[in-house]
């Protein structure tokens, strides 16, 4: 049977499977019934400097995107870092790691951008016992404007500089939360690492209006008849989450930084995409708010199935296998053919297929009176829409044409050689082969 004990920065946990910094894990109850539902470990909400704490609105905080279905697929939230005494949270942190010695408890931090506020925290921090800390570079709303949270994230220097003063004033592993609201994610990521920092852990919320109410017209959520942007995350952000992961696990200067992927982590199998992008464990928080803690128990259960008919003992054994098959476009081999394939048996007649190629794509699918579906191999370009657009799992496959064999739209024999943009004679810049 599969291990799924994962050690991150030489912090051990039972499975790869966090809760992220959020209201899951705002409190000790909270905390406390996670882990006995069987989360690897947690990431304590947001602590914010001694004194009065932040104050959250009490009208509504989320708004949402929803499917055809009305399965949740983005929720945008407005509430700001943990609102309770920073005493409370030290108290609970510290009866909840002594309980709970296996598991993973990291604390997220978020205080003003001058060394003096770190430095006051940062030991109260470590007296709990916890295992390390992250810090909120992240968060898009309320704290920002007060030069926190993303305000930090979306400045380098600035990253570089807070992570050295928390390396200096704390001695455990430091994990820095990046924003995803940034042109390239691999200049904060090299920032932290300048810094110090022991790895990174993304995405954080990308800034959102979701909806607006055309009665109030006013974004929702609406509190008072006003709106305001505020944090996207859930299913519908995944994409965006494992595109930079990937990007700082194959660059050179970032690519043995430990990663901790956040960012619609719904499945075992998201987590498996991302830990297979080079992501050592992952984070969970909407999932958790839609479906209760218990949802853990089926992605422990999913990853350790898949991991036995891969043969994989450890997920050591899989983290990172994708990122040498992750490259640009202009390597992307322009000898590879491939054709469009429906199988009748399987197909319902619906048309969907034709009409999206009819009217949006090649006209490369034809329709008999019968309403029989066949593809044109002389004007497929095997551009995969027919495959996406199709209620039928597998109804339609792209099939490779082997080498040797005529493509029927170009009239040319497929080459077995790789080809890519980069020799290629309409590309003026060209270089020769090699």
């Amino acid at each position: 049977m599969a291990d799924l004990t994962t050690e991150f920065l030489g912090i051990k946990s039972p499975n790869p499977f966090w809760l992220a910094s959020a209201p899951p894990t705002d409190k000790e109850y909270n905390v406390r019934r996670a882990f006995e539902a069987g989360w690897g470990g947690v990431v304590w909400k947001t602590l914010g400097s001694e004194g009065p704490p932040v104050v959250n609105v009490n009208g509504p905080r989320y708004g949402a995107i929803f499917g055809a279905d009305r399965r949740l697929l983005g929720l945008n939230n407005i509430e700001l870092i943990t609102d309770r005494s920073l005493e409370t949270n030290l108290e609970e942190i510290t009866r909840v790691k002594k309980d709970y010695p296996d598991r993973a408890v990291i604390v997220s931090i978020m205080v003003p951008c001058e060394e003096e506020a770190w430095k006051a925290i940062l030991p109260k921090v470590e007296a709990t016992g916890a295992d390390g800390i992250e810090l909120n570079f992240g968060c898009p709303h309320g704290m920002a404007e007060r030069g926190m949270g993303a305000a930090v994230g979306q400045v380098p220097e600035y990253i570089q500089m807070v992570t050295e003063w928390c390396k200096k004033y704390y001695s455990k592993p430091v994990i820095v939360k990046l924003t995803p609201n940034i042109t390239d994610v691999r200049f904060p990521a090299r920032a932290a690492k300048n810094g110090g920092g022991d790895a990174v852990s993304l995405i954080n919320t990308i800034n959102s209006i979701v909806s607006v109410d055309l009665d109030q017209m006013a974004p929702e959520p609406t509190v008072g008849g006003k709106g305001t942007h505020g944090g996207y995350c859930g299913p519908a952000v995944k994409p965006i989450a494992m595109n930079m992961v990937a990007e700082i696990a194959r660059c050179p200067e970032t690519h043995d930084l430990p990663i901790s992927a956040i960012g619609g982590v719904t499945t075992w199998k998201d987590a498996a995409e991302f830990m297979a992008l080079g992501a050592g464990n992952v984070q969970v928080c909407t999932a958790a708010m839609t479906y209760g803690f218990n949802v853990v128990k089926e992605m422990i259960s999913g990853l350790s199935n898949w991991m036995d008919e891969k043969g994989y003992t450890s997920t050591q054994d899989f983290i990172g296998m994708a990122v040498p098959n992750v490259t640009d476009w202009q390597y992307l081999d322009l000898n590879f053919i491939a054709k469009a394939k429906i199988n009748q048996e399987d197909c319902i007649s619906c048309g969907r297929c034709f009409a999206a190629c009819e009217d949006t794509s090649h006209q490369a699918i034809e329709m008999s009176a019968d309403r029989v579906f066949t593809v044109k191999d002389d004007e497929c370009v095997a551009c995969n829409l027919c495959v996406n657009v199709c209620p039928i799992e597998g109804c339609i496959t792209m099939e490779e044409v082997p080498a040797g064999q005529i493509d029927e739209r170009t009239g040319k024999v497929v080459s077995d050689q790789y080809a890519n943009w980069t020799t290629h004679p309409n590309n003026p810049s060209a270089t020769a082969a090699e």
